[in-house]
């Protein structure tokens, strides 16, 4: 008992960090383009990321129950991989280096769940639906694919929406534009911030709710107060109880008012000179793209989404308006993202079994 309370307050402090690591997503354009201050975008994203977060678990299912044998998911192992997790995040972010907290989840599942298992069939690699190509489950569909085609949509997608924006705009005056996409721009950034919380936090309620099914036996005679804690697993899909989704809803919301600004100043400043229409344009692409992936349970980066569509609306002004060496960073960053989190969640297993904490 006491350890699956410890692994969910790990899964907390996992939520926590998403929140101030993934808070430039959010906020990064509208800041750079002094739309809004530091302080009122923080307040912006964390409002709409909590709201977000209590939008569906699709996202969350898919985590729980889609991408590794569960049957060898133990507290121990949760535990390994959110520690992979958190050790990938604080490294990025301690570099200002926008990388995936999804994707460190991921890898720390994968990485932990192999590391138990001792092979690699644990893995559940390919699922495909045999209706739509979309809509099919295991990694390779949920995981592998959006992760390329993602951020390659949010570059042609932001790259069309801002040429629009340039042929439809030519004619107005610069203080026109100013204006009225200053305005348009609170607008996309809290749309940003919302499609953020109905991806990214529904992560850790998968977490939390793996925990819970694969403690069953353990919370099996807990007293009635306690009895919240308990999961229905007796049907084909594990529903996320409503506590789980406030919690980490208010989690993450705490980490974004708590702020990210070495990553705000990569993506705000540093990848591209942005004014209010860019930003405006940056964050409708990556939340209709994130809003789709959250309809379809599909746990996709916001990181990525957010930045190749910033790359995308600077490349329709000019592809030498792009500062490539910072790409070059962040593209290193998203590539060993998964291994690397993997990695530490692999090792953190195999250290507590010659430890003899896990058989």
């Amino acid at each position: 008992m006491t350890l699956i309370l410890f692994v969910i307050l790990v899964a907390l402090i996992f939520e926590y960090i998403n929140g101030f690591h993934d808070t430039a997503n959010s906020i990064a354009t509208v800041v750079s383009t002094k739309v809004l201050s530091p302080r009122q975008a923080v307040m912006l994203a964390a409002i709409t990321n909590l709201l977000g977060a209590l939008w569906g678990t699709a996202v969350a299912k898919t985590i729980a129950s889609g991408l590794v044998d569960t049957s060898v998911v133990t507290q121990e192992v949760i535990l390994c991989a959110l520690i992979g997790a958190i050790f990938w995040n604080l490294v990025t972010w301690y570099w200002g280096l926008p990388s995936s907290s999804s994707h460190a989840l991921v890898g720390g599942l994968v990485g932990a769940a192999v590391g138990a298992a001792d092979r690699w069939s644990v893995v559940i690699w390919s699922v495909p639906n045999k209706e739509h190509w979309y809509e099919g489950k295991g990694l390779l569909w949920k995981v592998v694919v959006p992760m390329i085609a993602s951020p390659f949509a949010g570059f042609v997608l932001g790259l069309i929406i801002m040429t629009t924006l340039y042929f439809v705009l030519r004619r107005w005056k610069p203080r026109w534009v100013n204006a009225v996409f200053g305005k348009l721009q609170i607008v996309s950034a809290a749309g940003m911030g919302f499609m953020h919380g109905t991806n990214d936090a529904q992560k850790t309620m998968g977490i939390i709710a793996l925990a819970l099914a694969s403690g069953t036996d353990e919370l099996r005679n807990l007293p009635d107060w306690l009895s919240f804690l308990k999961l229905d697993t007796s049907g084909k899909t594990l529903e996320i109880p409503m506590w789980i989704k406030v919690t980490c809803a208010l989690v993450m919301a705490s980490g974004t008012a708590a702020g990210g600004w070495r990553i705000i100043k990569t993506l705000g400043h540093k990848m591209v000179k942005l004014h209010a229409v860019n930003g405006f344009a940056a964050e409708t692409t990556s939340a209709t793209i994130i809003g789709l992936a959250t309809f379809w349970g599909i746990p996709v980066s916001t990181t990525h989404n957010i930045s190749a569509a910033i790359m995308g609306v600077g490349a329709a002004k000019s592809f030498n308006a792009l500062k490539w060496t910072v790409v070059e960073r962040m593209a290193w960053a998203w590539l060993f993202t998964i291994p690397v989190s993997a990695f530490v969640a692999f090792a953190c297993v195999r250290m507590l079994r010659l430890l003899g904490i896990i058989a």
